[in-house]
């Protein structure tokens, strides 16, 4: 296969980041039970990482064509390598933030470059919703590992064991680091956007003038809100409201990350065939149904000792499965969009997707944060109905605009 070795460096680095990169969840219950602090502190983790994506990719989206792909990773790779030494060594709530700090610095530039890149290894909107969903699909694969690997290193005997996770990440990051040191990026063709640095910010403000890109920014933005908000928060929902163990509340959480990464393959294959705003709208109404007839079952819920996977209440299986249906959303959303536009604009265009969407997920986690502590845990995720609502009208909306400019 032509390019083989990019599409390969593409996958392992989107799977490396997203071990680091929501591990948030995880993170933010162990902040909790072993750094002491409230729900509201632990969710500012979220901003520690997101606020960074956000701040990042605004600066220097436009900028990542002249720096060069390759090396904007490679960068990205060794700021992450030092953050897992920082958690290893510093063991405390400070330098859990440092490190989501370097997570989201460096996930600014990865991302920005995968979205590039797959416009450059594609050719037509097809290819292009099938590749971008394939590589979303195993982005989740690699949160799927992290709610997997987190719980081996626990330990009822020493405190401090899990920390080992980090020596075995950092391991993971020098392998990516060197696969992709060793790949020849010189037949990709890298079309510049503007003519300095001043007109790269222009050429920015410019796309945020177009209505499609407006629309984009909020359905991104209330995407990410509602998907962060129930990841980061669902291994907390599990052990507080279903009365789950700490570890097992986060093994059961990987249900959700399984759900999505099937979703988006699934939705890689059926894109070829059924149209985008069909699929998508049907997706979302599932979501809502699921919220609406699901969440109920979480109230008044019996405490009882949990020996074996049958003693688990069931919605701890079925809750999870509404990352299904919110799965295709995303990757989707961002391919129609990406391919509507010039290829000299998509590094731009990448900036602003990742700077809407880490605002949101910044602000998904801390209004359920908030919401967990003020009206409880069994509550706190309805309010993913709302942007549910508001996703919807967007699709029709951008479904209209991009057939319109087609035509």
């Amino acid at each position: 296969m032509k390019n083989w070795k990019i599409r390969a460096s593409l996958f392992i680095n989107y799977f490396v980041f997203a071990i680091l990169l929501n591990s948030v969840g995880i993170l933010i219950q162990r902040s909790m039970n072993q750094y002491g602090v409230d729900e509201v502190t632990a969710s500012s983790l979220e901003a520690f990482k997101d606020l960074s994506i956000a701040f990042v990719s605004f600066l220097v989206g436009s900028f990542l064509p002249r720096l060069g792909y390759k090396r904007a990773m490679l960068l990205s790779l060794t700021l992450v390598f030092g953050g897992c030494l920082v958690m290893y060594f510093g063991n405390s709530f400070t330098a859990v933030r440092v490190l989501f700090a370097c997570v989201g610095i460096s996930f600014a530039f990865i991302k920005i470059s995968v979205y590039s890149l797959v416009g450059m290894l594609t050719e037509g909107e097809k290819e292009h919703n099938s590749f971008l969903s394939a590589i979303e699909s195993f982005f989740m694969i690699g949160i799927a590992t992290a709610f997997i690997a987190f719980p081996l290193f626990y330990s009822d005997t020493d405190p401090d064991a899990w920390l080992r996770i980090y020596l075995v990440i950092a391991l993971l990051v020098a392998f990516s680091f060197f696969f992709l040191l060793s790949a020849d990026f010189s037949s990709l063709s890298q079309e510049i956007p503007g003519t300095n640095l001043a007109d790269d910010f222009r050429q920015m403000f410019y796309l945020l003038k177009r209505p499609v890109v407006l629309v984009f920014a909020i359905a991104a933005f209330m995407y990410v809100m509602t998907e962060q908000g129930i990841m980061s928060w669902l291994p907390t929902f599990n052990e507080r409201v279903l009365h789950l163990s700490e570890a097992m509340s986060v093994r059961m959480a990987v249900i959700l990350m399984l759900s999505i990464a099937a979703g988006r393959y699934l939705s890689s294959l059926l894109v070829k065939r059924v149209k985008w705003l069909l699929l998508l709208i049907i997706c979302l109404v599932a979501a809502g149904l699921m919220v609406i007839v699901i969440l109920p079952q979480a109230e008044n819920l019996e405490v009882r000792e949990i020996r074996s996977l049958t003693d688990i209440p069931v919605i701890a299986y079925v809750f999870p499965l509404i990352g299904f249906f919110l799965a295709p959303l995303y990757p989707l959303v961002n391919s129609v969009v990406l391919s509507s536009t010039e290829k000299v604009y998509h590094s731009p265009m990448a900036s602003l997707l990742v700077f809407f969407s880490a605002i949101g997920g910044t602000g998904g986690s801390r209004l359920v944060g908030y919401l967990f502590r003020n009206i409880g845990g069994g509550k706190a995720f309805y309010f993913s109905l709302i942007p549910l609502a508001v996703l919807i009208i967007c699709l029709i909306i951008l479904h209209f605009s991009i057939s319109k400019k087609k035509a």
